[in-house]
Formats: structure tokens, C-alpha cells, sequence
């Protein structure tokens, strides 16, 4: 028996984790750009999915399963929508500050419940339907000034567009997960996760070679800082599996708008970017629409 709450638990670990890789991927984009920033996240998480694989095989006595040749389609559409969302993310960060970049991507829950709806049957009460158009109030109040939109056109469909494709992405790993039909919630989302990271590296790497291998070199030139930032991508990535493991991933991604007070944290005391009282409303409604989910759930 899974208890109901803990799919909340794994959501805000996950948040936590991608604050910190969301910072270490924005510093790495002014020396790899962001094409390679984006593939720091994949080729440097890999390694680590592998290992918790490892692990859960092991701690389940057991082999990864054998999965059906639909289910490959459903990691490639989540793979392909993520690296292609990440590196919209890093490119709308160096056009506008990191709380408010984070805030336009963070519409996503929005366009995941339609998503959900339409391509697994995922089901909404009217009540986490609320929960989500507070919580997705309060970003658009952190990110849009009365009579126009802050940082211009250019950083807002960025942002939009990524918060799309992120969502895609969650659908398509939710869908992978639900396809694969493992007994072991833990070990459907550990493969996934893995084998999302090994095609993401994979691909990025066989770009990166043939169009530009100075920026390829330049990610091993800086492997040290791109290790923390993949072993925090594929920390974050881990947890947000196991919530699509066990809730709709439009619940998962409306609590994950935390991530929002984690980047504001992150804005305020390593980028000195000061809290305006409209974002601390945002955050507000942010706080009270997944107070309200985790209550409904």
C-alpha cells in the first residue's frame, strides 16, 4: 500500500534538486552556451541513473524489465520534448532574471492537465482544477506588470513555449511509466529514468560532434562543475519518476510551482536580485493553490 501523501514528499525533493541544477546549468551557459549547458544535464546524469538502477536491482534481487516496443515511443516523445524545453529555459534565462524565468516556465501545470486529459485519461476534481488556476495565478502575478509584459516578448514565449514542452515531456514520461506495467512503481520509474537520460545523451552527444566539437570539448574541460550539475539533474529527475509513478502529472507538476519560493531563494541571496512586493503576492497564491492540491488529492 503506497501512502497518499507520497508522491507530495518526492514532488518537493524533486523541486529542491532542480533549483540547484536550474543555478549550476545558468552558470554553466556563458562558457558552453546553451546547447551545451542543456547536454550537461544528460550526459553527466546518465551515469548516476545508472547507478540507481543498480541499486534497486539490487535491493529488489532482481533484472530491469523488458519493456514493449510501444513504450519506446513514449520515452522518445518525453526525451526529445525535455532537452528540447531545457535549452529553450537556459535561453530565456539569459534574457531575463532567474525567479522570473522559472515563473514563466512554471505555466506548465496549465497545459500538462490538458495534456494528461487528452493522451493518457488522466481524471481532475474541480478541486485540484482550482488548485491549479490559483497556483498558476500567482506565477503569471510574479510575472506580469500591469499594461505589459516584464522583460518583453522575446523571454515570455521562451518561457512559455519550455513550460509547454515540459509538460509534453511529463506526459510522456508518465506514459512511459504507466506502459511499462512494473509491479514496482520504484523500479518502472528508476528504468525510465535511465533510459530517458541514455537516448537524451545520445542524441545531444551525435549533434554536438557533428555541428560543433569545440563546445563538446569545452563539457569535458569542465567536468567537474558539469558532474555536480548532472548528479543534481538526475537526483531531480529520479524523484520527479517516482511522483509520476503514483499521481497524475498535473498534480506533480502544479506542486512542483515550489520550485518557485527555491528559485526565489536563489535569486535573493546568490544573485542579489531583490523580491518585489508582486512576486511576494505570486508567491502567496502559489503557496495557498498547493496547500489546496495536497489537500485534494
Amino acid at each position: 500500500m503506497i501512502a497518499p501523501w507520497l508522491w507530495a514528499v518526492f514532488t518537493v525533493i524533486a523541486a529542491g534538486s532542480q533549483t540547484v541544477r536550474n543555478a549550476m546549468q545558468r552558470s554553466l551557459t556563458a562558457t558552453l552556451g546553451t546547447v551545451g549547458a542543456t547536454q550537461v544535464r544528460f550526459l553527466f546524469g546518465f551515469p548516476f541513473a545508472l547507478m540507481f538502477l543498480a541499486g534497486v536491482c539490487f535491493v529488489l534481487d532482481r533484472r530491469p524489465p523488458v519493456p514493449a516496443p510501444s513504450y519506446w515511443l513514449w520515452v522518445l516523445e518525453g526525451a526529445v520534448t525535455q532537452f528540447a524545453a531545457t535549452a529553450l529555459m537556459l535561453a530565456a534565462m539569459g534574457e531575463r532574471s532567474f525567479v522570473v524565468t522559472i515563473a514563466y516556465i512554471k505555466t506548465e501545470p496549465v497545459q500538462v492537465a490538458l495534456f494528461g486529459l487528452v493522451l493518457l485519461g488522466d481524471q481532475l476534481t474541480w478541486t485540484m482544477v482550482l488548485a491549479i488556476v490559483i497556483a498558476t495565478a500567482g506565477v503569471v502575478v510574479m510575472s506580469v506588470k500591469p499594461g505589459k509584459m516584464e522583460g518583453g516578448f522575446k523571454p515570455t514565449a521562451l518561457g512559455l513555449i519550455s513550460g509547454g514542452l515540459f509538460g509534453l515531456s511529463a506526459v510522456g514520461f508518465r506514459g512511459a511509466i504507466l506502459k511499462l506495467g512494473d509491479p514496482s512503481f520504484v523500479m518502472a520509474a528508476t528504468f525510465t529514468l535511465t533510459m530517458g537520460l541514455l537516448l537524451q545523451s545520445v542524441f545531444l552527444t551525435a549533434w554536438l560532434y557533428f555541428r560543433d566539437r569545440a563546445v563538446l570539448n569545452a563539457i569535458f574541460r569542465a567536468w567537474r562543475p558539469s558532474l555536480f550539475a548532472g548528479f543534481m539533474g538526475a537526483l531531480a529527475s529520479q524523484f520527479w519518476y517516482l511522483g509520476f509513478a503514483i499521481a497524475t502529472a498535473a498534480s506533480v507538476r502544479t506542486l512542483a510551482l515550489v520550485e518557485v519560493l527555491f528559485a526565489q531563494m536563489i535569486s535573493r541571496f546568490i544573485f542579489k536580485q531583490p523580491t518585489t512586493p508582486r512576486e511576494f503576492g505570486g508567491i502567496v497564491l502559489i503557496v495557498i493553490g498547493c496547500v489546496l492540491l495536497i489537500w485534494a488529492y
